[in-house]
């Protein structure tokens, strides 16, 4: 009897259920997606009702090798990719090469790696639901059509070799936005007055609010004096005194995108280190004699809603652990775009804490972990009870509050404290009073303050913004900002994300190029025309054949503008040609932006530009070229690497590696040391004379001399602790302190 067959994706998850199911059943990985659009074409027939045409994955042969050869021998096959859209498409491709229709194959679905979850799974299998499969087809096509019609439109205008994503020129979008509100915000002066009262011997600070019951906005110093006048002269009364409890209660168990942007709060943690640390823990953790266990549900999800399973196990925790009145079982609701296709992610086990796993996790996948099994507990227990007092103060007109928090019942903070419980009152505690009490002034505290402009998107943050705006799923939010550090549009500044010149020159272009396709409204529309797709509500080709009947005509408008678009965006600047006189314009290249000749392509003159836009004045050499006597200058290669190269180009060809000004250290050499660069562009620093000399450093040199030998070159080491002078002739070193 043939063993039954279980495809998975990732060899850790393999080997976690081979653990649980025993002898009968034999676990292969598939490596992730083993079939998709080739990335040579377009690979979409949008005359033939927009067919895909699929093809296996380079690099994948051994993969599918080995699935087929299993599969040949095996006498059931369960396809157990994860439970997601993509996880879906994932199976069906698996079965299309495995050549099995949808009644040969069970589809299993895991939402955690735990032995009872992976027993019933197996033991339950359903079909490949093809309509998220549809979903995920519709999705990969519009994106290879917009990718693939207007990328090209980018090499054209600006330079190949960049890209057009539906989804992440959306998120560039808004980073871009959010620059620009900040370049253009203007801040405004403002001012808080508080005031230090006294009432039975007992001092405490409220904060003025009001005038003649309206709202007092405080513009400048001239308004805070007038005013410090007239409260000195004031009385001040107890209009309003109240203690009251109020409750506090917890967040809801994470998704995703809370998930990650918690992470990035408290650790600094980028959105791919998150998902890398997650996929870890749901597929699987080596638990020592226990054998290997996942220890959080699938990570990929919307969806707050928890098991009644997990709210029974979670009960029993919160009463043994903290007694009753610490417990409350929540039902939390998603948001309105939320799929609801999984369960929040929590702990699979949540008598497994923290601090009994921290021995068998690294120290990411324990912070990760920690803030899961918090947020889940606490997420299931009683609302915290401050006691929450509450006064107005009023005077000549003039209303001034205060409020303070006690806490009564820490409730759900018992597992997560707050940073802070201070209340809002930090001058002493506020005396009980009743109303008509008389206060005295002590003090008066103005203190200035100004606007301050919108924050710069960081990865979590922005997700949040993306999940708000309907614009993109948890599967896709890592992979977009990844695509938009990668291609360079967008750089870190700490957390910070900000958008580069090329970024917001291509956004520009886009959204000129093609009005209403890169917008938020239209891709979150687009994106909730798939959550269709996957409930049945409407079929996937006709999403594309909407899509693609407003898209066409704007990719032929924009061919048949082509030239008028790429001169448009050549800004003409105020510099002539060195060579020939005619006005210098800015382009780019994959390097930067670049000056070049209007006259092209009669004159191909080049110069390189600075930040502001201004020429960089080629650096001359202080030789004539030794082939015909031309003048040598530096240059730079399509990878921006320095070289020396003869003016009269093209007539003269000559070329050299660029020159330090430091003698080979090399006893009896007469060589200098030049710039030069491994296959993969790193530079290093060699000898002129190689081969006969093979001096090399990857250290650049500086001058000397070495205070023990005398050499008058040394190499300066920067690494990230320090910076160091050494010597490569007697192996003298100095650290460098460049506070």
């Amino acid at each position: 009897m043939g063993k039954i067959l279980v495809i998975v994706e990732s060899p850790a998850k393999s080997k976690t259920l081979g653990r649980y199911l025993g002898s009968k059943y034999e676990i292969v990985a598939s490596g992730g997606h083993i079939r998709d659009l080739p990335p040579d074409k377009l690979a979409v027939d949008v005359d033939n009702d927009f067919e895909p045409e699929y093809k296996s994955i380079k690099g994948k042969g051994k993969f599918i090798t080995r699935l087929k050869k299993a599969a040949k021998k095996a006498d059931k096959l369960l396809l157990a990719s994860d439970p997601d859209r993509e996880g879906e498409a994932i199976a069906w491709h698996i079965a299309q090469i495995l050549k099995k229709n949808n009644d040969e194959v069970g589809r299993v679905l895991f939402n955690e790696i735990t032995k009872k979850a992976v027993i019933d799974g197996v033991a339950n299998p359903t079909k490949i639901d093809m309509r998220k499969v549809n979903a995920q087809q519709a999705r990969r096509i519009l994106d290879r059509l917009v990718g693939y019609m207007v990328s090209p439109f980018l090499w054209k205008t600006l330079y190949k070799g960049l890209s057009a994503g539906r989804v992440q020129s959306v998120a560039l979008r808004l980073i871009c936005e959010r620059e620009q509100e900040i370049e253009e915000f203007v801040p405004e002066e403002y001012w808080h007055i508080h005031a230090i009262l006294e009432n039975k011997g007992s001092q405490f600070k409220a904060k003025l609010a009001k005038y003649k019951n309206k709202k007092l906005e405080i513009g400048n110093k001239s308004e805070v004096e007038d005013i410090e006048k007239k409260l000195k002269q004031a009385e001040f009364v107890v209009g309003k005194f109240e203690v009251k409890d109020v409750k506090k209660n917890p967040y809801s168990p994470f998704i995703t995108s809370s998930m990650q942007l918690s992470a990035a709060r408290m650790f600094g943690f980028s959105a791919s280190r998150t998902m890398r640390n997650a996929q870890q823990l749901y597929e699987g953790i080596e638990l020592g004699d226990q054998g290997p266990s996942g220890l959080i549900t699938y990570m990929r999800t919307d969806s707050v809603r928890v098991s009644n399973l997990a709210k029974d196990q979670v009960k029993s925790f919160i009463k043994e652990k903290y007694g009753d009145e610490y417990l409350k079982i929540r039902h939390y609701k998603s948001g309105k775009s939320s799929q609801d296709a999984h369960e929040a992610i929590r702990p699979t086990d949540v008598f497994k804490t923290p601090e009994s796993m921290k021995k068998y996790l690294t120290r990411d996948q324990f912070k990760l972990y920690s803030i899961i099994w918090k947020q889940f507990v606490a997420s299931m227990m009683s609302s915290a009870i401050y006691e929450q007092t509450r006064t107005v103060i009023k005077g000549d007109g003039y209303e001034l509050n205060a409020s303070q928090k006690k806490l009564k019942f820490d409730g759900f903070q018992k597992v997560m404290p707050p940073r802070s419980e201070n209340g809002d009152n930090d001058k002493g505690e506020i005396p009980k009073m009743k109303k008509g009490d008389i206060c005295n002034l002590v003090k008066i505290d103005p203190s200035q303050h100004f606007t301050k402009p919108p924050a710069r998107f960081t990865e979590g943050t922005l997700i949040k913004e993306l999940e708000d705006n309907g614009v993109g799923r948890p599967s896709t939010y890592t992979q977009i900002i990844s695509t938009l550090l990668t291609r360079k549009y967008v750089t870190r500044d700490k957390r910070s994300l900000l958008p580069t010149p090329l970024g917001r020159e291509v956004l520009k272009l886009l959204v000129n190029s093609f009005p209403g396709i890169f917008e938020v409204g239209f891709t979150a529309d687009m994106e909730e025309k798939l959550d269709e797709v996957e409930d049945g509500d409407i079929q996937w080709k006709d999403v594309l054949r909407d899509f693609y009947e407003d898209f066409e005509p704007k990719v032929t408008d924009v061919k048949k503008r082509g030239s008028e678009i790429k001169k448009i965006m050549e800004e003409t600047t105020e510099f002539k040609c060195d060579k020939c006189g005619s006005p210098m314009v800015k382009k780019w290249s994959k390097h930067g932006r670049f000056l070049a000749c209007s006259a092209f392509p009669d004159c191909k003159n080049t110069m390189p530009i600075d930040e502001d836009g201004n020429p960089v004045e080629q650096e001359k050499i202080d030789r004539p070229c030794p082939e015909c006597g031309s003048v040598l200058t530096v240059k730079h290669d399509r990878r921006g690497h320095r070289f020396i190269a003869c003016t009269a180009y093209p007539k003269c060809t000559y070329t050299a590696p660029y020159e330090t000004g430091f003698r080979c250290p090399r006893q009896d050499c007469d060589g200098v040391i030049v710039e030069k660069y491994t296959r993969k562009g790193k530079v290093f620093y060699g000898c002129s004379n190689y081969p006969n000399c093979d001096f090399a450093s990857w250290d650049p040199p500086v001058e000397g001399p070495c205070p023990e030998c005398g050499s008058d070159v040394m190499f300066l080491a920067v690494r990230k602790t320090k910076t160091t002078r050494k010597c490569s002739v007697c192996g003298y070193s100095e650290e460098i302190n460049e506070s």
